[in-house]
């Protein structure tokens, strides 16, 4: 319960940004600069009216990010990037058809849902849905599971006659002639 909770505050929260974002045209740099403008503009008129009201200065600690963290991160990212390449080149030495053709097709709709909206939208769909599926998933399991094998039967089905009709159609390299003994 608190879990179900927990995750309608960051949908609201993601709601309330996107709205701030989208709706209204704020962009992310003109919020982060309107925020600096803001505390610094505090800090700066609390710093000057204490020699008024007679008070000890604030005290404004001294923040700097450790190197060990944003080196791992790096590290880390780097590692996700050869990988990501990794698969790519593996995709596109052409060794498995199946692999490439779902690739490029999720490609190719995510093109399509691109051009639908703007890439803030899109990342507000997916967190939301990210935060909401898995918990609509636990509820309603038991009607999910018959629905999604159905569904993966069909598309099993489908894809039997698009291999039988198209892709066994396709030649799989230089054809080679038997050698005469």
């Amino acid at each position: 319960m608190e879990e179900q909770k927990d995750i309608s505050r960051s949908a609201c929260v993601a709601t309330v940004i996107w709205v701030l974002f989208e709706l209204l045209e704020y962009h992310l740099l003109t919020l982060v600069c309107h925020l600096l403008i803001l505390a610094l503009a505090l800090l700066f008129l609390w710093s000057n009216a204490i020699t008024f009201i007679k008070k000890s200065p604030p005290h404004i600690p001294e923040v700097q990010i450790p190197k060990d963290p944003v080196m791992e991160f790096a590290q880390a990212l780097r590692f996700e990037i050869n990988r990501a390449f990794a698969v790519l080149r593996d995709i596109a030495s052409g060794r498995d058809l199946k692999k490439f053709l779902s690739v490029i097709t999720g490609l190719w709709v995510l093109s399509i849902v691109g051009n639908w909206c703007n890439f803030l939208t899109l990342f507000y769909i997916v967190f939301v849905l990210l935060h909401t599926v898995p918990v609509l998933y636990e509820k309603y399991e038991d009607k999910v599971d018959p629905f999604a094998e159905k569904a993966m039967h069909e598309i099993k089905k489908q894809y039997a006659v698009f291999d039988e009709k198209v892709l066994s159609k396709i030649p799989r390299g230089p054809l080679k002639e038997k050698k005469k003994d």
